[in-house]
C-alpha cells in the first residue's frame, strides 16, 4: 500500500454554539491540515498521486474557502450581520468544531477525485482531530 500526505496551513476563525467554553466566543486559529491519501497501484510516472494535484484540488479550494475566513454554523445569529457587513464567511450545517472541519476537508478531497483515507485537522499546536471513515 502507498500513501502520500500533503500539509495545508490556513487561518480560520469559528466560534462553538451550545458550548459553554471559552470557544463560544469568536476566535481564530493558525491551523494545519494534514491529508493523507492511499492507494495500492502507482501511475506511470510512478505515483500515487502528484502533490502539485493535492495543491490544485484541495489547497486552492482551503485558500479560496477558508483561509482568513469565519467558519460558522447556519443556525449563528451573527451570521445575517457578518454577511451584511461583507465579511468572509463560510457556512457549516453543523458546528464547527476541529471534527467537523477535518470532515469538511476530507469531504472536499474525496469529491475531487481523490483517494483521501483520512484528514488530521491540528487546531492548535498541541491539538487535533482526525477524521476517516471507518476508523
Amino acid at each position: 500500500m502507498f500513501r502520500v500526505t500533503r500539509e495545508i496551513e490556513f487561518c480560520y476563525g469559528h466560534r462553538l454554539l451550545n458550548y459553554e467554553g471559552k470557544c463560544r466566543h469568536l476566535h481564530g486559529h493558525n491551523g494545519r491540515a494534514v491529508i493523507t491519501l492511499e492507494g495500492s497501484a502507482l501511475d506511470q510516472r510512478g505515483m500515487l498521486v502528484d502533490f502539485a494535484e493535492i495543491k490544485r484540488k484541495v489547497q486552492n479550494w482551503i485558500d479560496e474557502n477558508l483561509d482568513h475566513t469565519l467558519l460558522l454554523c447556519r443556525e449563528d445569529p451573527l451570521l445575517p450581520v457578518l454577511k451584511q457587513r461583507g465579511e468572509r464567511v463560510f457556512v457549516m450545517d453543523c458546528n464547527p468544531t476541529a471534527e467537523n472541519i477535518a470532515r469538511l476537508i476530507y469531504d472536499r478531497a474525496r469529491a475531487a477525485g481523490l483517494p483521501v483515507t483520512e484528514v488530521v485537522l491540528w487546531e492548535t499546536a498541541h491539538c487535533c482531530s482526525t477524521y476517516a471513515p471507518g476508523s
